[in-house]
C-alpha cells in the first residue's frame, strides 16, 4: 500500500531491526546529483581547457562530449538501479558482477581517500572562500599544531562545517536532504544570477565566441593535425571528466529513494542533463567576459570574469557563491557516502556497528559519524588533496568495471528484472568502457608513480578484508 503524500515510506525487512526509510522524491534525487557534482570544478577548470583547445567550437563542444560521455555510463549505471535499488550502489553492483572482493575494495577506497578527502577538500574550500569575505577566517593564525598537523582558522570553520553537516543528516533522511536542497537550489540562483546579470549588464563582447587568437577568420582546427587535434582534445576532456564526476552518488542512496526502480535511472539522466546546463551556460558567461586566449591564463576564472564584466568588487560576491557551492556538495558527498559503508557492513565485510539504523531516525548514524571522524582527520593531515590524486585512477577503473558489469549480469543474471534497460546498449555502454580502459591505461603510463601509490591504497584494505570475512564466518557459525 502507498503511503499518504508527503509521508516517508519505511523500507520492510524480514526481522525487528530498525530500516532505513524511502524518503527521497525525484526531485530531492536530481538535486543531490546535481549538487554534488557541481563543487568548485566550474569555477576553477575553464583554463585547462581552453589552453589545449583555445578555439570556442572547441571549448565548448568538449564540454558537451564529456557530458554525453558521462551519460553512457549514467545509462548502464541506471539499468543496474532499476535492478538492484538498495542502499550501496555502485558497491552492489559490483559485487554481483565481480564478487565480494573488488567491491569491497572499491568501498574501502571510498572511506579510505575519495569520499573522505573530498569531504575534507569541500570543507576547506568552503570556509576558505568566506575567508575571501570575512578576513578574520583567512589569517594565518595557528590555533593548535599537534604531531605535524597545523589547526588554522579555516580549518577551525572545516570541522565545524563537518560535525554539523553530519548532525544534520545523523537526525533524519529529510532533514539531510532538506540542507542539500536548500544549498542547491541557493547555488543554482547565485550562479544564474552571474549568467543573466553578465549577459544583461556586463562589459563584455560576443565577438569572443568567434575569436581565436584575435583572429576572427581562424580556422576551427587552428593548423593542427588530426593527431594533434585528438590529443588536445584529450587533455581537455580530463579536466571535464572530473567537473562532472559526482553522478553515482544517487545509485548510493538509491535504498531512501521512493519507487527506486524508476526514479533513480531518471535522476541519473536528469542530473546531468541539468548539470550540463548549468556548465555550459557558466562557460559562456566566461567566454563572453574575454577571448579564449585570456580565460586560459586565470586560474580563478569566475573570480577574473566577474571583475571583468562588473568590477572588481564583485569577487567577494563570488566568493560566497563559491563557499556555497562546495558546502552544498559537501553536504551532498556526507548524505551519499555513508550508505555505501552501511552496505558494507550489511554483507560484514566492514564495522559492524556501521550496519546499524538509529532507531528514532532512521539514518545510518554510526557510519555518518564514522565518515565524518575520518574526514575530519584527513582535514587536520592536510593531506586529502594529495591522496585523492593518488586514486583518481581508480575511480575511473571503478567506473569501467561497472560499466563492463552491465554485460556481465546480462549473461550472468538474465531473469533479474530490468525496469530500464540500458539506452543505446551494447554501444554506448561499450564506448565507455573503450575510453575508461584506454584512460586507464593512459594514466598508468603517463604517471606510474601515482598510480603505483593508488594500487598500494586501494590493497591495503585486503588485510581487513580477510579478518571481517573471518569474523562473519565466525558469528554465522554461532
Amino acid at each position: 500500500m502507498e503511503s499518504p503524500i508527503g509521508q516517508e515510506t519505511p523500507i520492510r525487512t524480514p526481522d525487528s531491526k530498525p530500516s532505513l526509510i524511502r524518503g527521497l522524491s525525484l526531485v530531492d534525487s536530481v538535486l543531490l546529483l546535481a549538487g554534488g557534482i557541481i563543487g568548485s570544478s566550474i569555477f576553477l577548470t575553464a583554463k585547462d581547457i581552453a589552453g589545449p583547445l583555445p578555439h570556442p567550437a572547441l571549448f565548448f563542444m568538449v564540454w558537451g562530449i564529456g557530458a554525453l560521455i558521462s551519460m553512457c555510463a549514467a545509462f548502464a549505471f541506471a539499468e543496474l538501479g532499476s535492478m538492484f535499488p538498495d542502499s550501496g550502489g555502485q558497491y552492489i553492483y559490483l559485487r554481483e558482477a565481480f564478487g565480494d572482493l573488488i567491491a569491497f575494495l572499491y568501498g574501502w577506497m571510498l572511506f579510505a581517500v575519495a569520499n573522505g578527502g573530498t569531504i575534507a577538500a569541500l570543507s576547506v574550500a568552503s570556509a576558505a572562500y568566506l575567508g575571501e569575505i570575512f578576513p578574520v577566517i583567512s589569517k594565518e593564525h595557528v590555533v593548535l599544531s599537534v604531531v605535524g598537523m597545523t589547526l588554522t582558522r579555516v580549518h577551525v570553520l572545516a570541522l565545524i562545517s563537518i560535525v554539523i553537516v553530519t548532525w544534520i543528516n545523523v537526525v533524519g533522511l529529510r532533514r539531510g536532504a532538506a540542507l542539500q536542497n536548500v544549498a542547491t537550489w541557493a547555488k543554482f540562483v547565485a550562479m544564474g544570477a552571474f549568467v543573466i546579470l553578465g549577459f544583461a549588464i556586463g562589459k563584455g563582447s560576443w565577438g569572443n565566441f568567434t575569436r581565436h587568437g584575435g583572429d576572427p577568420a581562424a580556422g576551427i582546427t587552428m593548423g593542427m593535425t588530426t593527431g594533434q587535434l585528438v590529443s588536445a582534445l584529450g587533455i581537455g576532456l580530463i579536466a571535464v571528466f572530473w567537473a562532472y564526476d559526482g553522478w553515482v552518488y544517487i545509485t548510493w542512496v538509491a535504498g531512501e529513494v521512493k519507487d527506486p526502480k524508476r526514479n533513480v535511472p531518471r535522476a541519473m539522466i536528469l542530473g546531468i542533463i541539468v548539470v550540463a546546463i548549468v556548465y555550459i551556460a557558466m562557460n559562456m558567461a566566461y567566454v563572453y567576459a574575454m577571448p579564449l586566449t585570456e580565460v586560459a591564463k586565470h586560474e580563478t576564472i569566475a573570480a577574473a570574469a566577474a571583475a571583468a564584466m562588473f568590477s572588481p568588487r564583485a569577487a567577494n560576491w563570488l566568493s560566497a557563491v563559491i563557499a556555497l557551492s562546495c558546502f552544498g556538495a559537501m553536504a551532498s558527498c556526507t548524505l551519499s557516502g555513508a550508505r555505501v559503508y552501511y552496505a558494507m557492513a550489511r554483507d560484514g565485510v566492514f564495522f559492524q556497528r556501521m550496519a546499524e539504523v538509529h532507531p528514532k531516525w532512521r539514518t545510518p548514524a554510526l557510519s555518518l559519524i564514522g565518515q565524518a571522524v575520518w574526514a575530519c582527520l584527513l582535514t587536520l593531515s592536510g593531506r586529502y588533496d594529495q591522496l585523492y590524486t593518488y586514486v583518481i585512477y581508480g575511480m575511473v577503473l571503478s567506473y569501467t568495471l561497472t560499466v563492463i558489469g552491465l554485460f556481465v549480469l546480462r549473461w550472468k543474471r538474465p531473469d533479474v528484472a530490468r525496469p530500464y534497460r540500458c539506452t543505446g546498449y551494447p554501444w554506448l555502454p561499450g564506448i565507455y568502457v573503450l575510453l575508461g580502459t584506454w584512460w586507464t591505461i593512459n594514466t598508468i603510463v603517463e604517471r606510474p608513480k601515482e598510480a603505483l601509490a593508488g594500487t598500494v591504497i586501494v590493497l591495503l584494505g585486503v588485510p581487513g578484508y580477510l579478518y571481517w570475512k573471518r569474523q562473519s564466518r565466525k558469528e554465522r557459525s554461532n
